[in-house]
């Protein structure tokens, strides 16, 4: 099948010599990291994560949104969601591989990865999240490559995946659980320091990872002879909606608690980020316009007139990924490390090298899914024809 990726129009290879520039790019200026240090990005002693963790984190929940098809349709036996298992299975293989280079480029020194092996510890978070992601990277290459094939040859996927594809369902929800817990775990910061961060992670999780998957079906429509299916999208959109309302929920209960109970350490970093502390105002514009687009993706959502029409839909798939891009990338991150433990406070904003390197980590990851998705839409084409 792997022909099928180097099959494609003009359009298709100037998209893919587009992304492997941004690619090269930005290799260069993590050369440049990789001889200088961190000292090239925005982070501090105070703020020891940074831009790199926060795309992590928020495409790790990309990447366990992808259960969100897998689970109706193996587990359910929802038809419908058949066209769209594997491009979910697809995308969440393109965000874990975007995840696992963010830590590499944040390691400073990449060859510090195999520590975590050398010395594992079964009490390692770290350990745990490693063992999870690359777990979860070997079991949907494995199901959506044989499914795949086994469509493209007219036949049922063999029975021994069966195991496998059940075992995918609970092993996405633990990558984001352990990511939480990589947080929660960690006692002297107040913000991160609450039972409920797994489920917030999660509900994000299931509102951003089908949201893309919507924007990536309408672009397919759009550009091959493939129909994801109306059904198969309106079906993601309502598991946006609940997931989206859901995530929100969590947040204004996290508020409720803070402030009711009058706890400082949760509340001056909910402060900082809405209100601002001490005249530091860096990220209230950019938390506020989170809660709005999310405020205004569930308007948009939950009402089915909106709902249905596709061009409405759009709009509240692309003003739910960025808000939910927001509060759990740049929010998550600086709410947490901002002020410090003695209140000091010392602002985090991303430089041009930072962002530079995580474009290219994006560029990478969008390669990797063009390439899959390409191979997909071609089985899906031939088995149409």
């Amino acid at each position: 099948m792997l022909e099928l990726a180097i099959k494609g129009s003009k359009k298709y290879y100037g998209w893919v010599t587009a992304l492997l520039l941004i690619i090269g790019i930005g290799f260069l200026v993590y050369l440049k990291q990789l001889n200088v240090g961190l000292g090239i990005t925005g982070m501090s002693r105070d703020v020891t994560w940074g831009f790199y963790i926060a795309n992590f984190t928020f495409l790790v929940g990309v990447a366990a949104g992808g259960v969100m098809v897998v689970l109706p349709y193996y587990l359910h036996d929802y038809k419908a969601f058949g066209r769209i298992t594997i491009l979910g299975e697809f995308l969440a293989i393109a965000a874990v591989i975007m995840c696992v280079t963010f830590i590499l480029v944040d390691l400073g020194q990449p060859m510090r990865v195999f520590n975590v092996f050398i010395y594992f510890s079964p009490r390692s978070v770290l350990f745990w999240d490693t063992i999870v992601l690359n777990g979860y990277l070997f079991l949907n290459l494995l199901v959506g490559w044989n499914v795949l094939e086994a469509e493209r040859n007219g036949v049922h996927y063999r029975a021994w995946l069966k195991p496998f594809i059940y075992l995918s369902i609970p092993w996405a929800v633990s990558i984001h659980t352990v990511t939480a817990y990589l947080y929660c775990g960690l006692p002297g910061r107040g913000f991160w320091m609450t039972a409920i961060l797994a489920p917030r992670f999660l509900a994000s999780a299931f509102a951003a990872g089908p949201a893309f998957l919507i924007l990536l079906c309408m672009i397919v429509r759009k550009t091959t002879d493939f129909d994801p299916g109306k059904e198969q999208i309106q079906s993601l959109a309502k598991i946006v909606a609940y997931a989206i309302c859901i995530n929100v929920f969590f947040f204004l209960c996290e508020v409720f608690v803070a402030f009711y109970s009058n706890i400082p350490e949760h509340m001056v970093h909910l402060k900082y980020l809405y209100a601002g502390l001490n005249g530091h105002t860096l990220l209230v514009p950019w938390m506020w316009a989170s809660l709005i687009f999310m405020g205004i993706g569930i308007v948009l959502l939950v009402n089915p007139v909106t709902r249905k029409n596709e061009s409405v839909l759009i709009v509240a798939c692309i003003v739910i990924f960025i808000g939910t891009y927001i509060d759990k990338g740049l929010g998550m991150i600086s709410g947490g490390f901002v002020p410090n433990p003695l209140h000091h406070i010392n602002e985090y904003w991303p430089t041009l090298p930072e962002a530079m390197i995580a474009l290219a980590v994006w560029a990478l990851g969008l390669l990797v899914l063009t390439v899959l998705f390409k191979i997909a839409i071609g089985v899906k084409e031939e088995v149409q024809a």
